[in-house]
C-alpha cells in the first residue's frame, strides 16, 4: 500500500496524471473571419435575411416608400433574402400604396399591412469590395440583370443583422465606406443632398 502511494505521489510531481486540479480549457474563437468576399459569401451562403416593420427603411433606394413611383415603388410588408452559389434569390411582398394622386405625386401613403402578391427576383452576380475587418462596412454591387444595385453594407458584431444602404447603380454618389459608416448623411441622389433613410436591416438566421 505504501509502495502505491509513494508511486501516485510521484505522478503528480512529475505532472503526469491528475491529482484533483482542473485544466482550463483554451478558448475557441469561432466568430467568422468576415475579411474578404469569399469569407463573407461563405458565412451568408445557406442564411436567410428577412427585412420586416420597422427594418424598413423611409426611402428605399433612396425612393419615398410613400410615394406611388410605378414599378420602382418602395412599399414592401417583407423582403427575403435567401443566399445561395454566391447571389441572391430575393422575393418581396410589397405593401399597398394608398391614395395615389398619380406615378411621382406626393399626398400618398404606404399600408405595410395590405399584402400584394410577391415580386421574385434572382441576381446574376455579387460583388463585395473595400472591405474593413469584421464587416463593419463594405460595398456590394448587385447585377441583377436588367438593373443593377449598389451601396455599403455592414454586419452586426453579433452577426445576427445585416444592415444595406442601398441606390440603383449610378444614382448615388456619396455612399461609399470612404464617406462614413452605413447611413451616414454623406449621400447625394441626381445632384441633390438625400436626408432620408435607404438602410435596409435585415435579420439574419440558418
Amino acid at each position: 500500500m505504501k509502495k502505491t502511494l509513494s508511486s501516485a505521489m510521484l505522478l503528480c510531481a512529475l505532472g503526469l496524471t491528475g491529482c484533483g486540479e482542473e485544466t482550463t480549457p483554451t478558448p475557441v474563437d469561432n466568430a467568422p473571419k468576415l475579411d474578404s468576399q469569399s469569407n463573407i459569401l461563405a458565412f451568408l451562403e445557406g442564411k436567410t435575411l428577412v427585412m420586416e416593420g420597422d427594418n424598413i427603411p423611409s426611402h428605399p433606394l433612396s425612393l419615398d416608400e410613400d410615394i406611388n413611383w410605378g414599378s420602382a415603388s418602395q412599399c414592401f410588408q417583407k423582403v427575403t433574402i435567401g443566399v445561395g452559389g454566391n447571389n441572391f434569390h430575393v422575393t418581396s411582398i410589397p405593401g399597398t400604396i394608398r391614395n395615389s394622386a398619380g406615378v411621382g405625386q406626393p399626398g400618398s401613403t404606404c399600408d405595410h399591412a395590405a399584402a400584394q402578391n410577391a415580386l421574385v427576383f434572382d441576381s446574376k452576380a455579387v460583388t463585395l469590395s473595400n472591405i474593413t475587418a469584421g464587416g463593419s462596412c463594405f460595398e456590394v454591387l448587385v447585377d441583377y440583370g436588367s438593373f443593377k444595385q449598389e451601396g455599403r453594407v455592414s454586419i452586426s458584431s453579433d452577426t445576427k443583422k445585416i444592415s444595406m444602404e442601398l441606390y440603383f447603380e449610378a444614382k448615388a454618389t456619396g455612399w461609399r465606406c470612404a464617406d462614413g459608416a452605413v447611413g451616414a448623411k454623406t449621400v447625394s441622389v441626381s445632384g441633390q443632398a438625400f436626408t432620408g433613410n435607404a438602410v435596409q436591416v435585415y435579420d439574419i438566421s440558418g
